[in-house]
Protein backbone atom coordinates (compact mmCIF):
# COMPACT_ATOMS: atom_id res chain seq x y z
CA UNK A 1 0.00 0.00 0.00
CA UNK A 2 0.93 3.36 -1.09
CA UNK A 3 0.12 6.51 1.03
CA UNK A 4 1.30 9.91 1.51
CA UNK A 5 1.56 11.87 4.47
CA UNK A 6 0.71 15.99 4.45
CA UNK A 7 -0.41 18.95 6.03
CA UNK A 8 -4.08 20.13 4.31
CA UNK A 9 -3.62 23.68 2.98
CA UNK A 10 -6.50 26.10 3.80
CA UNK A 11 -9.15 26.51 1.82
CA UNK A 12 -9.36 29.17 -1.46
CA UNK A 13 -12.62 30.82 -0.18
CA UNK A 14 -11.03 31.28 3.40
CA UNK A 15 -8.00 33.47 4.76
CA UNK A 16 -7.68 31.22 8.29
CA UNK A 17 -5.22 28.39 8.95
CA UNK A 18 -8.57 26.21 10.73
CA UNK A 19 -8.10 22.43 9.75
CA UNK A 20 -4.73 23.29 8.63
CA UNK A 21 -2.86 21.91 11.96
CA UNK A 22 -3.03 18.48 11.94
CA UNK A 23 -1.22 15.94 9.40
CA UNK A 24 -3.10 13.28 7.01
CA UNK A 25 -2.89 10.03 5.84
CA UNK A 26 -4.20 9.27 2.62
CA UNK A 27 -3.70 6.09 0.33
CA UNK A 28 -3.30 6.18 -3.14
CA UNK A 29 -5.49 4.84 -5.25
CA UNK A 30 -4.55 1.27 -6.22
CA UNK A 31 -6.85 1.31 -9.38
CA UNK A 32 -8.53 3.58 -11.99
CA UNK A 33 -12.02 4.63 -11.08
CA UNK A 34 -14.90 3.66 -14.14
CA UNK A 35 -17.93 5.29 -15.43
CA UNK A 36 -20.90 3.48 -14.56
CA UNK A 37 -22.44 2.95 -18.58
CA UNK A 38 -26.06 3.27 -17.19
CA UNK A 39 -25.74 6.26 -14.22
CA UNK A 40 -23.12 8.01 -15.31
CA UNK A 41 -21.56 7.77 -11.62
CA UNK A 42 -17.84 7.58 -11.12
CA UNK A 43 -16.99 4.43 -8.73
CA UNK A 44 -14.34 1.90 -8.22
CA UNK A 45 -13.90 -1.14 -5.71
CA UNK A 46 -10.80 -0.02 -4.30
CA UNK A 47 -12.09 1.36 -0.57
CA UNK A 48 -8.46 2.27 0.39
CA UNK A 49 -8.65 5.55 -1.13
CA UNK A 50 -11.70 6.57 1.27
CA UNK A 51 -8.99 6.66 4.39
CA UNK A 52 -7.91 9.73 5.40
CA UNK A 53 -6.13 9.38 9.17
CA UNK A 54 -5.54 12.44 10.88
CA UNK A 55 -2.55 12.76 13.62
CA UNK A 56 -2.03 15.57 15.36
CA UNK A 57 2.22 15.20 14.56
CA UNK A 58 3.63 14.80 11.79
CA UNK A 59 6.31 11.73 13.95
CA UNK A 60 2.87 10.04 14.67
CA UNK A 61 1.75 9.55 11.34
CA UNK A 62 5.13 7.90 10.19
CA UNK A 63 5.28 6.04 13.19
CA UNK A 64 1.79 4.50 12.38
CA UNK A 65 2.72 4.22 8.73
CA UNK A 66 6.20 2.09 9.86
CA UNK A 67 4.32 0.22 11.79
CA UNK A 68 1.65 -1.03 9.67
CA UNK A 69 3.76 -1.74 6.74
CA UNK A 70 2.66 1.37 4.93
CA UNK A 71 4.88 2.69 2.33
CA UNK A 72 4.64 6.26 3.08
CA UNK A 73 5.99 9.64 1.48
CA UNK A 74 5.76 12.95 3.49
CA UNK A 75 5.28 16.20 2.37
CA UNK A 76 6.50 19.11 3.99
CA UNK A 77 4.20 22.02 4.16
CA UNK A 78 4.93 25.21 2.62
CA UNK A 79 4.62 27.57 4.94
CA UNK A 80 3.36 31.31 3.65
CA UNK A 81 4.60 34.36 5.73
CA UNK A 82 1.18 36.34 7.81
CA UNK A 83 -0.40 38.88 6.05
CA UNK A 84 -0.47 41.56 9.28
CA UNK A 85 -1.53 45.06 8.43
CA UNK A 86 -0.03 47.93 10.45
CA UNK A 87 -4.02 49.12 11.40
CA UNK A 88 -5.74 46.12 10.92
CA UNK A 89 -9.11 45.16 10.10
CA UNK A 90 -10.56 47.93 12.77
CA UNK A 91 -8.57 50.60 10.58
CA UNK A 92 -11.37 50.37 7.90
CA UNK A 93 -13.69 52.23 10.06
CA UNK A 94 -11.91 54.46 11.91
CA UNK A 95 -13.60 57.91 12.06
CA UNK A 96 -10.14 59.57 11.50
CA UNK A 97 -9.45 58.26 8.13
CA UNK A 98 -7.27 60.16 5.99
CA UNK A 99 -9.08 58.98 2.55
CA UNK A 100 -12.32 58.48 1.21
CA UNK A 101 -14.14 55.40 1.80
CA UNK A 102 -15.67 53.94 -1.39
CA UNK A 103 -16.08 50.52 -2.36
Amino acid sequence: MRARIFQPARTAMSSGTAKTKSWVLEFAPSETREVDPLMGWTSSSDTQSQVRLQFTTKEDAVVYARENGIDAQVQEPQKRKPNIRAGGYGENFATGRRGVWTH
